[in-house]
């Protein structure tokens, strides 16, 4: 079994414990790799070998993105360019490496930065790897004065094709998809996937990994996992659809359910390769959640949306955010296992627990993978009440005055609120939305040792500081008195008291990254 753990962003027998994090538009990679490690609570000193992909760029791109990013530690790190499959072949090779019993603890690594316009070939004095597939297309239907990419998409559906929404920015109008700018035949510009800039990690490890560590509770695994590359059937029959994988899809979509012994119908929310709405008709065939031909039907019923059977890329999908090559695989892991552990904000799918991803390269490969939660029994909702056994109050601790500040400052918001309503009231309610988070704070090595609780509420209301532990929180953050101290008033910087091992968090590891947002100086806090 395998499991996999997530930023914010993922098994012999082996729960590949996956943390994704995804960035798209600009291409940050401490931001994805950072932020996967903190997801998965372990430090990058735990990373034993690295799988990193990119499509554009020379060799070894992979030594400098960790480097600079993260560190240099030595490890293996192996570059992997699999045209618009990399980001999910790297997941796939750091898992084999996991399976092999070569390595605990891999990390995942995906970035693009893309040219303006269309793909294109970059070695003109050689043969170029997608010759023979060209051949089928030119073949079959010739060739236009537009990108080849559309026209192979396109001409590899001739039957239909299908609007593709974006589930979380702004929301098209069949009639404005349609008018967009043609591109190629019936393709629009609104159907076509965008040029973008991003990155994405995974850390994977072995379910010894995961219970050592005791992360059983965010552990995603992966059910099954299949590559699978041309068949002779891509070249041989003459159609567009299979030189553009659909043979491929459905054959690595057919192995996963085999090796899971799920059924598509047991599915609750899929990312697919939409780079052209054309290719996300016809992988919803090929991976089984109708039978050929019925796509439509599919998309009639509303079938691939909220309150269907299936929710399709509730991410917004490639043509919503973007595709740059080498992170693209990454991004559909981390969204899935954000709607596994209940972290999908909005795009929520209710009660998921099933979920399937679909990443597509011409050339050709394709990575189909299997989720779910790795320990059901002992999974639970990462938004979750503080334990009861800790102390009711910090007063005492060296941290206590800190929080003093911040409470004097929302009953000062509250007070000014109530005698000048205008901007005294925006300026309330401004702080809460600035931060947007509950976390709850168990201090350790107090005064004579002890221990202590508080609630720190900017998210609801005006907010306010409680010593109630049963109330529902964001984020927890289990660290020393002394180290809170410096952590409130800047003199620790969050991130590094993380990779020091001062700073334990669990819960919603995003909000986290809010905690700068509560610190104030030592004078503020009168200390």
């Amino acid at each position: 079994m395998d499991i996999v753990q997530s930023y914010h962003s993922y098994r012999a027998e082996i729960l590949v414990k996956c943390s994704c994090v995804t960035v798209f538009l600009s291409c940050l990679l401490p931001d994805a790799g950072q932020k996967a490690l903190a997801d998965a609570r372990v430090p990058y000193s735990a990373i034993e070998q690295a799988c990193v992909g990119y499509v554009y760029g020379d060799s070894t791109c992979g030594q400098r993105a960790i480097y600079h990013s993260l560190g240099l530690t030595g490890i293996p790190i192996i570059n992997v360019n699999n045209n618009c499959s990399t980001g999910s072949t790297a997941l796939f090779m750091a898992r084999q490496l996991i399976q092999g019993g070569l390595a605990e603890c891999v990390l995942a690594l995906g970035f693009e930065k893309m040219e303006r316009g269309s793909l294109s070939s970059k070695y003109m004095d050689r043969t170029n790897p997608m010759d023979k597939h060209m051949e089928v297309m030119i073949n079959r239907y010739g060739m236009s004065a537009a990108p080849a990419a559309p026209q192979m998409f396109g001409n590899g559906e001739k039957r239909a094709c299908t609007v593709k929404y974006s589930q979380f920015q702004e929301e098209y109008s069949l009639q404005q998809v349609m008018k967009s700018r043609k591109v190629f035949e019936f393709l629009t510009l609104l159907q076509c996937c965008p040029t973008s800039d991003g990155a994405g990690a995974a850390v994977l490890a072995s379910e010894a990994f995961v219970r050592r560590h005791g992360l059983e509770g965010q552990a995603v695994e992966i059910l099954a996992q299949e590559m699978v590359t041309d068949l002779s059937t891509t070249f041989e029959e003459n159609s567009c659809m299979k030189m553009v994988g659909y043979d491929m899809s459905r054959l690595a979509a057919k192995k996963c359910f085999e090796a899971s012994g799920l059924k598509p119908r047991n599915v609750d929310v899929v990312e697919l390769h939409d780079c052209f709405s054309a290719n996300e008709l016809i992988t919803y065939e090929a991976l089984g959640l109708c039978p050929e031909g019925q796509a439509g039907e599919l998309i009639d019923r509303g079938d691939n949306t909220y309150g269907g059977k299936f929710v399709v890329n509730p991410s917004g999908g490639l043509i919503s955010k973007g595709h740059p090559l080498g992170a693209t695989g990454l991004a559909q892991c981390a969204e899935l296992c954000w709607q596994l552990r209940g972290q999908a904000d909005r795009r929520q799918v209710p009660g998921a627990k099933v979920a399937l991803q679909h990443n597509i390269g011409l050339g050709g490969a394709v990575v189909v993978t299997l989720y779910r939660m790795g320990f059901p029994e002992e999974a639970r909702s990462l938004v979750g009440a503080i334990p009861t056994s800790s102390v009711s109050s910090l007063e005492g601790f060296k941290a206590y005055p800190v929080f003093q500040e911040i409470n004097r400052k929302l009953q000062e918001d509250h007070l000014m609120t109530l005698t000048s309503p205008g901007d005294s009231l925006q300026d309330g309610e401004e702080y809460v939305k600035k931060i947007g988070a509950v976390f709850a704070f168990n201090v350790k090595n107090g005064p004579d040792g002890k221990e202590g609780l508080l609630v720190v509420d900017v998210k609801n209301g005006k907010g306010c500081i409680s010593t109630d532990p049963d109330l529902t929180t964001d984020c927890t953050v289990a660290i020393d008195d002394e180290d809170l101290l410096a952590l409130m008033t800047g003199k620790l910087n969050p991130q590094t008291a993380f990779y020091q091992g001062k700073l334990k968090l669990s819960g919603n590891l995003s909000m986290a990254l809010k905690l700068q947002n509560l610190q104030m100086s030592a004078g503020k806090a009168k200390l």
